[in-house]
């Protein structure tokens, strides 16, 4: 329960609060460089999944985000675990769960503000995300740390 009253809740709300400062202040066919060249702010409309891919199926990405909400809120809400990189991927993954399900709620899709410019040939420019993206990008990679880290404690564990 710390870990989505300390890293979900703030996590979500700092989601909602920059969309709702962008929607203010931010026109959909403006573009507002931050760092010339490399950061800017834009407001851009997502109603498909990651880099816009599936998109017009709203729907089934709120029953989905659904399902996912209940059975993360579930895995951090059961009995008490001692794996902090788990307790902290699941929160940070609610988060970022809570902040695109309002979006989708709300407006009927996702909001994306965070314009980065890597000058890479497939990140020129790398797709809009936001807050709520980052905590989801986070969470799978802990995720990963996770599970390479996983194999050498149950080693420990069965060691005589």
């Amino acid at each position: 329960m710390k870990f989505i009253l300390l890293l979900s809740l703030p996590l979500y709300a700092l989601d909602q609060i920059t969309k709702w400062l962008v929607l203010r202040q931010v026109h959909p066919e403006e573009r507002r460089d931050v760092i010339p060249d490399f950061f800017s702010l834009v407001n851009v409309t997502n109603d498909g999944a990651a880099f816009g891919s599936f998109k017009n199926n709203n729907t089934f990405f709120i029953i989905l985000s659904c399902v996912a909400f209940v059975f993360v809120l579930a895995l951090l809400l059961r009995r008490r675990s001692a794996d902090t990189l788990r307790d902290v991927s699941l929160a940070l993954l609610l988060a970022g769960i809570m902040g695109n399900l309002t979006d989708r709620l709300m407006h009927g899709h996702v909001i994306d503000f965070l314009l980065f410019d890597l000058h890479l040939p497939f990140a020129h420019p790398y797709p809009a995300f936001n807050v709520a993206d980052s905590c989801i990008c986070i969470a799978v990679f802990c995720f990963i740390i996770h599970s390479f880290r996983q194999p050498r404690k149950r080693a420990k564990e069965s060691a005589p």
